[in-house]
């Protein structure tokens, strides 16, 4: 069915809803072709897309259509399906309770008991809860930190993990099965109420999420008064229960920026509601520099992510990455185990195939197993889950795209638990004279001056999904071998599911995916990959060097090459 087939069916629906229809009677043909053209499919984040009418965009029957698809899958995969149920959690976003309330109904009339938290809840507690209820899985309704147009809805299984791609197609197998989005019938709200198929939940589980965050206090006793933090949730989720855990473990000093604190789904205060944005840090580093904070902390919008400003060595607030981030938490985290007795040698600590090198050369020296997994916390969640029954012990598991998993109780990137140890280590090293950024040089010092680069490059449409697929393929069909005076003497196909390096061709263990990575001669690297929630082609640049100044410039070099190789295809 071509867009205008679609389009012609939804006008002609007589019930259509009525804001829909008028949206679509003042839409100029390409925004038409662009909302219709196909489905919103599910990537590394689940389905995301821009809220309006449309197959293409996030509106009532196209959550009701992935609603449909994932009851049918809980009800052929699970016998126990309809009593375990399923959990629903949502976050401050345009239309995000009304589509957790038609996620609800949906199930419930399918005859599924659908768990609705009574409010905006953080993506990780969803994950914990899941698990909690004992649950059969679960769906968050979010856009994370996309723009304020967006909305998203993400799967989770009954281990409270995302859905990996094998069992998203399973799902996706029964949506398409739908022959028409508007004959999926759904029983009122009450009627389905009074039937205990929908099920409000709320501060149980809220204090059993925050008492299993409390618990992985390394330095519980420590006094923490020394500590001064600025915290923004930039609208989100992570509002209460991070100012919770942080005043329940004895932070006194604790900012909040206050007019980040209330649910504005248009994110009026920020450009961007991303924590790995420095604008989104400008409000905090104002209240920080009023109090003189030690620690900046921002979450992003369903409170899985979070970024940290610490001061520099010229007393100015500076973003930490990702991946900086991450080897901080990693080294305090892996130093007072290994000072308290309580670090396993069957620890593992897992990170992906575009996080930096960093973090895993810290985790070699206390002689721990590191693994990467494909792009997603869903592999990290999947690989919890694996070695629960083993000798292996969950460690940490991050990504550079500032998301931290500490303990698994969460089997997902958790910014509560990180916001959490953040100021666990804040304060600690502040007891020994030392602020975060000085660690992190010290780290620098120990291991080599890592740096790296993301470029988003965005490709809206049908010609910008068509243009992807011609920088991959360009890539893979014509390899490079020198880049910026360095030979690549590694290459990574994750699409063909192989390795070629001087050793011959081996087969990769990841599932398929179409990324490709490039390793160079001095251990520098760069991968090229689709984004799975938003019209972009990420390009990652890491490498490692004496100094920093030495590393900025290699890693500028290697990025040029790639983006003035992608101009010359245009």
């Amino acid at each position: 069915m071509n867009w205008k087939k679609q389009y012609n069916h939804w006008v002609d629906f007589p019930h259509l809803d009525k804001n829909l229809k008028k949206e679509l009677s003042n839409m100029t043909e390409h925004e038409l072709e662009d909302s219709f053209y196909t489905d919103l499919k599910f990537g590394t984040g689940g389905m995301r897309g821009e809220v309006g009418p449309g197959t293409n965009r996030m509106n009532i029957y196209t959550i009701r259509k992935a609603n449909y698809g994932f009851s049918q899958y809980v009800l052929n995969r699970f016998e126990d399906a309809k009593e375990r149920g399923v959990v629903i959690a949502y976050d401050n976003r345009h239309f995000s309770a009304e589509f957790a309330l038609e996620s609800a109904r949906v199930l419930a009339t399918q005859g599924i008991k659908a768990y609705l938290f009574d409010d905006l809840r953080p993506t990780p507690e969803l994950s914990f809860a899941v698990r909690y209820l004992n649950a059969i899985g679960g769906i968050v309704v979010t856009a994370s930190h996309n723009p304020p147009q967006y909305n998203g809805y993400k799967i989770y299984d009954e281990n409270g993990c995302q859905l990996v791609p094998r069992l998203a197609d399973e799902v996706i197998k029964y949506v398409n099965e739908i022959q028409d989005i508007f004959t999926i019938h759904i029983d009122e709200e009450k009627v389905l109420r009074d039937k205990g198929l929908i099920v409000d939940i709320g501060k149980e589980v809220d204090d059993q999420y925050i008492e299993n965050v409390k618990s992985i206090q390394l330095n519980k006793d420590m006094d923490k008064s020394n500590l001064k933090i600025v915290f923004t949730p930039l609208h989100g989720t992570a509002n209460i229960p991070a100012q919770r855990v942080l005043q329940e473990c004895g932070y006194p000093h604790v900012y909040p920026v206050k007019s980040q604190c209330v649910k504005d789904p248009d994110f009026s205060t920020v450009s961007s509601p991303n924590p790995e944005d420095g604008d989104a840090f400008a409000l905090a580093i104002e209240l920080g520099e009023k109090i003189d904070a030690d620690i900046l902390i921002a979450t992003d919008p369903d409170a899985d992510r979070v970024g940290l400003a610490v001061k520099n060595l010229e007393d100015e607030y500076i973003l930490l990455t990702g991946n900086q981030t991450g080897a901080i938490l990693l080294n305090y985290i892996l130093s007072q185990r290994q000072r308290q007795g309580a670090l396993s040698k069957e620890g593992v600590v897992y990170n992906t195939i575009v996080t930096s090198s960093f973090g895993a050369e810290i985790a070699k020296k206390y002689e721990l197993e590191v693994e990467s997994t494909l792009t997603g916390f869903k592999y990290i969640g999947e690989k919890a889950e694996e070695i629960k029954d083993t000798e292996k012990e969950f460690v940490f598991g991050y990504e550079e795209s500032y998301g931290y998993l500490i303990a698994d109780f969460v089997r997902d990137k958790d910014s509560i638990q990180s916001v959490l140890m953040c100021c666990e280590a804040a304060s600690y090293y502040k007891h020994l004279g030392k602020t975060l950024y000085e660690i992190l040089l010290s780290l620098y010092e120990e291991y080599g001056y890592y740096f790296e680069s993301l470029v988003n490059i965005s490709l809206k449409g049908i010609e910008g999904q068509q243009k992807i697929k011609q920088i991959l393929t360009d890539f893979r069909v014509n390899q490079p071998t020198m880049v910026s005076g360095l030979k690549i003497v590694a290459v990574e196909d994750y699409l063909e599911g192989k390795r070629e390096d001087e050793n011959g061709v081996s087969e990769l263990t990841l599932p398929k995916s179409n990324v490709i990575k490039f390793i160079l001669e001095d251990k520098s690297w760069f991968v090229l990959r689709p984004s799975g929630t938003e019209p972009k082609l990420k390009v990652y640049v890491g490498v490692v060097s004496h100094d920093q100044p030495a590393s900025e410039y290699k890693n500028e070099m290697i990025k040029q090459y790639i983006l003035t190789r992608i101009e010359a295809l245009s």
